[in-house]
């Protein structure tokens, strides 16, 4: 995917993960924003790195740009959740994690997350109301968020950008551009 014109040459957009992301939602959702012109920035729950769960082992890491204790989401154009099992389970514990997530969702600004790091969205209750896909062994925990499941690959909806898994991730990534390019913008200093 080449975005050549940098359709997000002026947008800055956190990745909020911790140890445990899914190595390939994370690293290739990064690579098409920083394609198509964005400042991306690691956002998490501690400093130092942060480590990639890869299929059955550690993968690779990540450098921390900053905590959640160090930023807050006027600082950002959007916002993206990659999943893996481990990250989210992780990110639910942190009571900043939700109220990051929610000034996004009150702002008006899009927020996209793939496979288990949607169950993020649903756990804040920001997936309320919203149409959203997920794998359909999950979709009984979407609806009784209040939220309207859907089986297909991506579903961008009220600013919330879902896709079920990595294998998706090409598609995941078109529609997350096009969802950054046409959120609010923060005005930078």
């Amino acid at each position: 995917m080449s975005f050549e014109n940098k359709i997000l040459h002026d947008r800055r957009i956190a990745i909020l993960a911790t140890d445990g992301f899914d190595e390939s939602q994370l690293f290739s959702p990064k690579k098409a924003l920083e394609e198509a012109g964005a400042k991306v920035v690691i956002v998490s729950n501690h400093k130092g790195k942060i480590k990639a769960w890869s299929k059955d082992h550690w993968g690779k890491s990540i450098d921390v740009d900053t905590t959640l204790n160090e930023c807050n989401s006027e600082q950002f154009d959007g916002l993206v959740i990659p999943g893996g099992e481990k990250n989210p389970e992780t990110l639910l514990h942190d009571k900043n994690v939700a109220n990051f997530i929610k000034d996004f969702v009150y702002d008006g600004k899009s927020v996209a997350s793939i496979c288990h790091g949607i169950r993020v969205l649903l756990d804040t209750g920001m997936a309320k109301g919203k149409t959203i896909t997920l794998w359909s062994n999950l979709k009984n925990d979407v609806i009784s968020s209040g939220a309207k499941w859907k089986d297909d690959e991506v579903v961008v909806h009220k600013g919330i950008i879902t896709s079920r898994c990595p294998n998706e991730n090409e598609n995941f990534n078109r529609k997350m551009i096009e969802g950054f390019a046409i959120s609010p913008k923060i005005k930078h200093a």
